[in-house]
C-alpha cells in the first residue's frame, strides 16, 4: 500500500543500503536520545523497526524527548563500519537529519521506561498498556496473535468449513451461575446474556443444514482469573461439524492444531502427530492424578490401594492408595524438601520405600508390608534395584488430586520431562453426572447437551453417576486446549437427560426453547470443540502468564485498569433499563 508522504514516506523496517544517498522522511516514536555535544543521535522507532537518526545540527534536537512522536526529514547514509549495530537490520544506515516535526509530545514523566516495561508491576503496565504495547517483545506477541488467527481463520476454510457469527446478546441459562447480564430497556425486568460459549447458535446451525461451521468466537465468562485464563472475556476456535461421530472431530481437530503448532512452535520443538493419544477421564485420574496430564513427565501413578488392604500399616487402611515410582535413591536434603511440599499441599505425611542391591527394601513402612508380600510389590510396581516408590493414601478423589501434585513436582525436581515439546492428547469417556457434595442433588458435570453413552436405554436402567458421555477434552502440556462433546440431537434422549439433572420438561421449553423446538424438526447427529485461542498462543509463545498474548487484558482482579471498568453509571441511565441498584 502506497503511503500519503505528509508525515512519511515508508515504514522503518523498508529502509535499507539502497537507499543510501536518498532523501527521505520517516515518523516513529523516540525511543533514546544520545546527546554527544558537537552531534547528537536518536534511535527511531516505529510498529516495524528501529532507525538511527543523527543530528550534526544540534538544535534540531531541542525540545524532544524521549516517545515523543516526530516526523523527520532527512538522507540516509552509511554508518562508519565501527558504529555498525548488528542488532537491528538497518544497523549499518542512519539517516542524518534536515528538519523535525514534533507530531505528538510528552507531558511529564514517563511512567516506565519502554524497554524495560515487561519488568515493572503488572498493574501499572495495564494501566499504561498503550505505552507497554510499545515494547518490542510485547506488541510480537500481539503480531504472533494475528499471524495465528489468519492461519486458524485460512486452515478452517480450506477444511471446508463455514465462517458464521453468532449472536453476542443472547438467553441466559440455568447453568448461567458466571454469565455476564445485560438488563433490557424495552423489556423491562428483562436481561439478556453475554454468550459463554455460541454452543446452541451452533447446534441450531447444524439443524438448518450448515455442514461445517466455524468462527473465531468471543466468549464471556465471570471466572477468577489463573495464570491460563483470563478474567471477563476469551476467545476460541469454535468449530462443529454435522453427520459426525467422535473420531470425525478428533481428526479435524488433530489437522487444524498439528498444522498450527508445526508452522509457529519456536525453532527445534517437536509437535505430536496425529493421531493423538486417547486417554479416558479414569485412565487420566489414575495415571496422571488430572484431567489435563502434562505427557512431558515420563512418571505415572499406579493403584496399590487392594495391595495395602493386605497389609498392616494402619494409615493405609480403608484408603486409596497411590504410588508413584522414580528411578534413583535421592539424598536426605531431597526426601524432607518433598515432605515439607507434600504437607504444604495438605498431606499428613509422605511415605517412600527405597529398593536395595539384593532388592530389598529400605524405609519408614517396609516392617508393615509381610515377607510374603514383597516379591508381589515389586512386581505390581515394576520395581528394580535402586528404584524409590513414594506413597499417598486419602479418600480417592483426593489421593489422585494429591498423587497428580506430586508426580509434577517430582517431574520438575527432578528435571526429567521432555523439553521444547507440545505434546496433545485426547481425555475422553468423562462422567454424565455427578453428585453435588452440599445438597446431595445429581447434576450434570460438564456440557448438558451431551450425548450419553447408551443412549436413552442408559439412561432409563443405569445409575446416573455410571453414564459416560461423549464428551472430550484436547489437553497440550498439562493445559486443557479445548472441550467438545457429540452433542445430544434427539428430543426424548434431552428431555431425559435434564430430568435426571433436576430440570422438567417446562423448564426445559422455556430455558433452551429453540433447541426444544429445532430437535422436533429432523436434527441430524452433529458434534464439534473449541480449541482455545489465548491458550495456544501462550504456548506457542512461551508465556507463563495469559494476559502477555491479549492486546487489552483484564487484570488479575477482572478490571479494565486503563479505562476504568466496572464503573458507576448515572441514575439516569438506570432508570433507562428498569434497575435499581441494592448497597
Amino acid at each position: 500500500m502506497k503511503l500519503s508522504t505528509l508525515y512519511r514516506e515508508c515504514t522503518l523496517n523498508q529502509i535499507s543500503e539502497k537507499e543510501i544517498g536518498r532523501e527521505m522522511k520517516v515518523a516513529g516514536w523516540v525511543e533514546n536520545i544520545r546527546d554527544h555535544g558537537g552531534v547528537s543521535f536518536i534511535d527511531l522507532r516505529d510498529m516495524y523497526g528501529v532507525l538511527q537518526i543523527v543530528m550534526r545540527d544540534t538544535s534540531l534536537l531541542k525540545g524532544i524527548n524521549k516517545e515523543d512522536c516526530v516526523s523527520i526529514s532527512g538522507k540516509i547514509e552509511k554508518r562508519d563500519e565501527e558504529t555498525y549495530n548488528p542488532k537491528i537490520p538497518t544497523g549499518t544506515i542512519e539517516l542524518e537529519a534536515h528538519s523535525v516535526e514534533i507530531l505528538g509530545k510528552v507531558y511529564g514523566q514517563l511512567p516506565f521506561e519502554i524497554v524495560t516495561s515487561k519488568e515493572i508491576r503488572e498493574d501499572l503496565r495495564l494501566k499504561y498498556r498503550f505505552l507497554d504495547l510499545r515494547n518490542r517483545k510485547v506488541i510480537d506477541n500481539m503480531i504472533f496473535r494475528s499471524n495465528v488467527i489468519l492461519f486458524l481463520r485460512e486452515k478452517m476454510i480450506q477444511m471446508g468449513f463455514l465462517e458464521v457469527q453468532t449472536p453476542i446478546l443472547c438467553a441466559s441459562s440455568p447453568e448461567g451461575a458466571r454469565d455476564y447480564i445485560v438488563p433490557s430497556r424495552h423489556h423491562k425486568g428483562k436481561f439478556y446474556a453475554l454468550p459463554q460459549a455460541p454452543q446452541q447458535y451452533k447446534q441450531l446451525l447444524m439443524v438448518a443444514g450448515v455442514d461445517k461451521y466455524f468462527q473465531i468466537a468471543p466468549c464471556f465468562r465471570d471466572e477468577d482469573a489463573r495464570a491460563d485464563r483470563s478474567p471477563g472475556e476469551f476467545y476460541q476456535l469454535d468449530f462443529e461439524m454435522s453427520f459426525a461421530t467422535q473420531e470425525d472431530v478428533f481428526r479435524a481437530g488433530e489437522e487444524v492444531l498439528t498444522a498450527t503448532f508445526e508452522k509457529f512452535a519456536p525453532e527445534g520443538y517437536e509437535v505430536t502427530k496425529a493421531p493423538y493419544p486417547v486417554i479416558s477421564y479414569k485412565q487420566a485420574m489414575l495415571e496422571f492424578g488430572t484431567d489435563k496430564p502434562d505427557l512431558r513427565n515420563p512418571l505415572r501413578i499406579i493403584d496399590l490401594s487392594e495391595f495395602f488392604s493386605r497389609c498392616s500399616f494402619k494409615p493405609f487402611q480403608n484408603k486409596t492408595v497411590r504410588a508413584i515410582k522414580i528411578h534413583g535413591h535421592q539424598s536426605k536434603g531431597f526426601q524432607e524438601k518433598l515432605l515439607k511440599f507434600a504437607m504444604d499441599i495438605g498431606m499428613a505425611g509422605l511415605g517412600y520405600l527405597e529398593v536395595l542391591e539384593d532388592l530389598s527394601y529400605k524405609g519408614p513402612i517396609d516392617k508393615f508390608i509381610p515377607d510374603e508380600l514383597k516379591a508381589e510389590m515389586r512386581q505390581l510396581a515394576g520395581l528394580e534395584k535402586e528404584d524409590t516408590i513414594f506413597f499417598i493414601a486419602d479418600k480417592e478423589e483426593k489421593a489422585a488430586m494429591l498423587a497428580g501434585q506430586i508426580r509434577s513436582e517430582l517431574g520438575q525436581r527432578l528435571d526429567i520431562c521432555e523439553k521444547n515439546a507440545y505434546r496433545f492428547c485426547f481425555v475422553n469417556d468423562f462422567p454424565m453426572f455427578e453428585k453435588d457434595p452440599q445438597t446431595k442433588q445429581i447434576g450434570f458435570t460438564h456440557n448438558p447437551f451431551s450425548m450419553p453413552q447408551g443412549g436413552l436405554e442408559a439412561l432409563n436402567t443405569k445409575d446416573p453417576l455410571e453414564i459416560l458421555a461423549y464428551q472430550y477434552d484436547i489437553v497440550c502440556n498439562g493445559v486443557e486446549l479445548s472441550s467438545g462433546a457429540v452433542r445430544n440431537h434427539n428430543l426424548d434422549i434431552m428431555v431425559k437427560a435434564f430430568e435426571i439433572a433436576g430440570y422438567d420438561e417446562e423448564v426445559l421449553k422455556q430455558k433452551f426453547g429453540a433447541l426444544y423446538n429445532a430437535f422436533q424438526f429432523g436434527a441430524p447427529p452433529h458434534a464439534g470443540m473449541a480449541p482455545g485461542v489465548d491458550r495456544m498462543i501462550m504456548l506457542l509463545r512461551n508465556e507463563e502468564n495469559i494476559r502477555e498474548i491479549i492486546p487489552f487484558p483484564m487484570s488479575g482482579t477482572a478490571q479494565d485498569l486503563m479505562c476504568g471498568a466496572p464503573n458507576v453509571v448515572t441514575e439516569q441511565q438506570l432508570r433507562e433499563v428498569h434497575i435499581k441498584v441494592r448497597v
